[in-house]
């Protein structure tokens, strides 16, 4: 399970304006914002991103000046292949060392859509075990052996929350690293992608 809320899509015109900087071009900028704001590309400044686009990375700097800001929940197995992606992005997170303990398990708090039968009543007992945990460091924090347990034991299942900003370059690798993975979290990730402003000219390029 994983779901992408909250996206925002930064800075299209600096990145285009600096993308005409080594030939002077400004004069050709052609893009306009819409009535709600969006940045539209037109004809002169679309052509050259694309082509920027396509020269590969040493051509296309402006893409990292294109930011995307969006809000993922996804299970910490998922979370420690993305984290593979350092270098340009940053992420805040929930804290599971700090709140674990502030609201009751469920399983709603755990990516278990693709378990079977078996499957769910493994995770079921571990829930009921973290949840009488829970209550017993919640009745004596002084105790810290509840919290240990917990932490410990807390299934790679368990969604986590971050804010997550980085940009199209960044995008441009996870899309052709991750589009054929086996975890199901990272095509959805993949339709993310395409879904986002001029994704097909500028991210999903070769």
């Amino acid at each position: 399970m994983i779901k992408l809320e909250r996206t925002s899509v930064m800075n299209f015109e600096n990145a285009i304006r600096g993308a005409r900087n080594p030939l002077n071009s400004w004069d050709r900028m052609d893009s306009v914002y819409d009535e709600e704001g969006n940045y539209i590309l037109g004809e002169n400044d679309l052509g050259l991103a694309k082509r920027l686009a396509s020269a590969g990375s040493d051509h296309r700097k402006f893409l990292r000046q294109i930011i995307v800001s969006v809000d993922i929940t996804a299970p910490l197995y998922w979370w420690k292949e993305f984290d593979t992606y350092k270098v340009g992005t940053v992420a805040n997170s929930t804290s599971t060392m700090h709140k674990i303990h502030s609201k009751e398990f469920d399983r709603s708090d755990f990516s278990c859509d693709r378990l079977d039968e078996g499957g769910l009543a493994a995770l079921d007992a571990i829930i009921v075990y973290l949840e009488e945990q829970r209550k017993l460091f919640c009745e004596d924090k002084t105790n810290r052996q509840p919290w240990h347990n917990m932490i410990q034991l807390l299934p790679s299942s368990y969604n986590q929350m971050r804010t997550v900003t980085m940009n199209y370059e960044n995008l441009i690798n996870m899309y052709y690293a991750r589009k054929t993975h086996k975890l199901a979290e990272w095509h959805t990730y993949c339709d993310w992608i395409e879904s986002l402003p001029y994704a097909k000219d500028l991210i999903i390029i070769k």
